[in-house]
């Protein structure tokens, strides 16, 4: 009997400890439960913070945070993007137009989760920038931030663009005017520590609700300070 029942159990398997954490701030019991949850199947642990958040931001390393877009939140980047440890950190928005997210672009805000959270948008997103969040630099080329770019088509014609994604080779946007492929331009665009640039480019793809792709010109040598701060960005701290 003593033998039957000491094979019967299993020994319970000991928790795998998470590869990163991600703050949730300012958050509605809804939005941090359906984000925890997406966090979690990337191993990424969430963690609820009080009102105290700028401070322990400030001191204690997290990969990520969630930071609810409105009062407070600046105060909350600033904490961040000067902290020593944290100054790299992913950051997610939540809530808010792109156009509003814009009054936050000097922090360098990595991505925005819409308003209410639904489960498979939020999932989808997570995976799409999982791999900063789990240090996973040399696999990510392309780097999500959003940012102001303006974009020079003419002498005379200049436009207005929120970018997704960048990389040395290029960029993806979106914009409310609709850019055919083949249009030659100069974008101009400046990111956290990175001075504004002007980099010659050409529309390569486009694609539903306004969003398009942008190569970078080869011959620009403009190009190499963009290189030089990704290659910087995603150096492991």
């Amino acid at each position: 009997m003593e033998s039957t029942f000491g094979t019967a159990l299993a020994p319970i398997a000991p928790k795998k400890k998470a590869a990163a954490r991600v703050a949730l701030v300012d958050l509605k019991d809804a939005a941090h439960s359906v984000l925890g949850e997406c966090f979690k199947q990337f191993n990424v642990d969430p963690v609820v913070l009080p009102g105290n958040a700028a401070e322990r931001l400030k001191k204690e390393k997290f990969e990520a945070c969630v930071i609810k877009l409105g009062p407070g939140a600046q105060a909350v980047m600033e904490a961040i993007r000067t902290s020593p440890s944290n100054s790299r950190m992913v950051i997610y928005g939540l809530g808010g137009s792109a156009q509003e997210a814009m009054r936050y672009s000097k922090y360098g805000i990595n991505a925005i989760f819409q308003e209410p959270v639904e489960r498979s948008t939020a999932l989808k997103l997570v995976r799409a920038t999982n791999m900063l969040v789990l240090h996973e630099f040399r696999r990510y080329v392309r780097i999500p931030v959003m940012t102001e770019v303006s974009l020079q088509l003419n002498e005379r014609k200049k436009l207005t663009a929120t970018s997704i994604e960048v990389s040395s080779g290029g960029m993806s946007l979106r914009s409310t005017d609709d850019l055919p492929a083949g249009q030659n331009l100069e974008v101009s665009f400046a990111l956290l520590t990175l001075p504004r640039l002007w980099i010659r480019g050409t529309v390569t793809w486009k694609k539903p609700k306004h969003s398009f792709g942008v190569r970078f010109d080869a011959t620009d040598d403009r190009r190499r300070k963009l290189k030089e701060w990704i290659d910087a960005y995603l150096e492991v701290s």
